[in-house]
């Protein structure tokens, strides 16, 4: 049987990713396997940040055999890409029968033109790519709520997983609503729910009571059905004592066995 925990994902970044945009108290040097143990979650979404790691990702990733799945990106923070990266990704695969999907952060992206990375034509292609021998790989695409309002229906026919994400903390009040509306938006993906430990939106500490308001309400929600994991951003600043962080992780402790 299935247990929360197996349904728990870290988000992770190279150590010290977040150190200075986000106005975040320190400097950071988990790694994201140590991230992972430190939250105890058994799965990684792995995600490149300014470059980096850098390719090839072979040796990187044997740190993730442990785990019981893994994610690698193949559109990057910022949404950054290109067919050598997916190359990279793809035999990361190949190697890996863990990695379990290809995640595409910052898709849908926010410049005045609000252009995406891909077409669906051109995600239409990629999918095809990302089946390794006769085991399919999952496509995984970012979505924030400030992006329901947005003609993205067409490109979500093409992912199996939708990553969904409140980016200010103030929003987390009206979580449900939004998340229905995803639902109605795009009925046929797969949902995990993204958890920000840290207000990103606002640069400042994610209030407490909201942290454990989206906690609670992702867990009634894998308990219904409606979404197959949630998400902890992220692995770099799980060293930094912040409350959150903190609170989460006993959280995780009190309710992995369900």
């Amino acid at each position: 049987m299935n247990t929360i925990r197996d349904r728990l994902w870290i988000w992770g970044h190279e150590a010290g990713s977040h150190d200075r945009e986000y106005n975040t108290p320190a400097p950071s040097r988990m790694t994201p396997v140590e991230g992972a143990c430190y939250l105890n979650v058994p799965n990684m979404i792995m995600v490149r940040y300014e470059g980096r790691p850098a390719p090839p990702y072979d040796q990187y990733a044997r740190a993730f055999r442990p785990f019981n799945q893994f994610v690698w990106s193949i559109v990057g923070a910022g949404g950054e890409t290109s067919e050598e990266e997916i190359d990279h990704v793809r035999r990361l695969a190949e190697q890996n029968p863990n990695m379990t999907g290809f995640m595409m952060d910052d898709f849908f992206r926010n410049d005045a033109d609000q252009t995406v990375v891909y077409s669906p034509g051109q995600l239409a292609d990629i999918r095809k790519r990302l089946v390794i021998e006769d085991r399919p790989l999952d496509l995984w695409v970012v979505l924030y709520q400030y992006q329901l309002d947005r003609p993205v229906q067409d490109h979500l026919v093409h992912c199996d997983v939708v990553s969904y994400w409140t980016w200010q903390a103030e929003r987390l009040t009206q979580l449900e609503d939004d998340f229905a509306r995803l639902e109605a938006l795009s009925p046929q993906t797969r949902k995990v729910l993204g958890c920000y430990m840290w207000d990103y939106g606002n640069k400042k500490p994610m209030p407490l009571d909201l942290m454990k308001h989206q906690c609670e309400i992702g867990l009634r929600w894998l308990e219904e059905g409606r979404i197959e994991g949630m998400v902890f951003l992220a692995s770099c600043i799980c060293d930094l004592d912040i409350e959150a962080v903190e609170w989460t992780r006993g959280w995780i402790e009190e309710i992995v066995n369900q």
